[in-house]
């Protein structure tokens, strides 16, 4: 069985043309599962090979996700390009990013042209040499598990459990439509390799810092309903994360629960940061299409996951231009169902 038959080709080149190179697998700012998953998996993977592979973020490791490193190098964007001569000599693999910023703008200069791209954003154009591209799976640790397995790549346990918690963290504990029949096939794989869904569980979920759940409750108390109440959107100041003691990396999976109320379709949080603001916006069907939704704020992401940012003088109008825009797609999804 073949999971990607269409991109065993392009990834069978782009792993040669590692052969003998210094390669950076570059992950995207304020990483989640499926990032780090992501990288862990595939500069494992290399450096078996015999690739100097290290991997390099603009932001930390989350907390929750530490447990996921073991040896993999890590390093931070900062450092690397200071030790490095500003990547002088390495070439760049993206992971898990949208686009090409979606790595900071630093990455994006020191790799302008980068060897790699693996991902499975729905908004991804291509920006490197070899695009290895798939919008309908779940995670880019689902295409790179699906990968490994089509190549017959040797996995040890680290890898398989660090491509597991990409895949489930990104499909919500498999709860999400992106959740398919081949997610599940490839985690049973992992499973044979060595991942630990209890263990990961664990970490990922059951190790929540008291402040996060205090930030949490700052969020559900700003939960407000538009659009006669399909939509639920929740509001965190820079004062709720400096009274609760929380930081960004506690924003994590927040939106849930604005989407999770009966009648809701989409979901948003609208976060303040030093530079502007911050949405992120979850729908319970694909038809909402939000990736296209933000895609109009300079964003983008999947039809039901996706997220924005705008300066800070859109403080004010952010808010009704986002239900504005949630408003224009459900004209949009109600005149299709007329007319058909």
């Amino acid at each position: 069985m073949s999971f990607f038959p269409e991109l065993v080709g392009p990834f069978r080149e782009l792993i040669e043309e590692t052969h003998g190179r210094r390669v950076a697998v570059v992950g995207h700012a304020r990483p989640d599962g499926d990032c780090i998953g992501s990288q862990v998996g595939l500069c494992r993977v290399l450096r078996a090979r015999g690739v100097d592979a290290v991997c390099v973020n603009v932001d930390p490791v989350p907390r929750r996700l530490q447990f996921l490193v073991g040896d993999t190098p890590f390093t931070s964007l900062r450092d690397f390009l200071s030790t490095s001569g500003g990547g002088a000599g390495w070439n760049a693999i993206f992971t898990d990013c949208a686009d090409h910023a979606r790595a900071g703008r630093d990455a994006r200069r020191a790799f302008a042209q980068p060897l790699g791209n693996i991902d499975h954003h729905l908004s991804n154009d291509g920006f490197a040499t070899h695009n290895i591209l798939d919008g309908a799976a779940a995670a880019t640790a689902e295409v790179l598990a699906g990968l490994f397995a089509d190549t017959k790549t040797p996995m040890d346990a680290h890898v398989a459990q660090a491509l597991y918690v990409g895949i489930a963290t990104d499909t919500g504990q498999f709860r999400f439509p992106s959740t398919t029949r081949r997610a599940f096939e490839l985690t049973a794989r992992l499973m044979d390799h060595g991942a630990n869904p209890a263990e990961a569980s664990e970490e990922v979920y059951e190790r929540e810092s008291f402040e996060k759940l205090e930030l949490l409750g700052r969020f559900l108390e700003s939960l407000k309903r538009e659009c006669d109440g399909r939509v639920c959107i929740g509001m965190l100041s820079a004062r709720d994360f400096e009274q609760t003691g929380a930081n960004q990396e506690d924003t994590e999976g927040l939106v849930d629960y604005a989407r999770a109320i009966d009648g809701v379709d989409i979901g948003v949080l609208i976060e303040e940061r030093a530079d502007g603001f911050k949405a992120s916006l979850r729908a319970k069907q694909p038809a909402m299409r939000v990736d296209q939704i933000a895609a109009g704020f300079g964003g983008g992401g999947h039809a039901c996951a996706a997220g924005l940012n705008v300066p800070a003088t859109m403080a004010d109008s952010l808010r009704p231009k986002l239900i504005e825009a949630i408003s224009a797609r459900f004209a949009e999804l109600a005149a299709v169902r007329i007319q058909s």
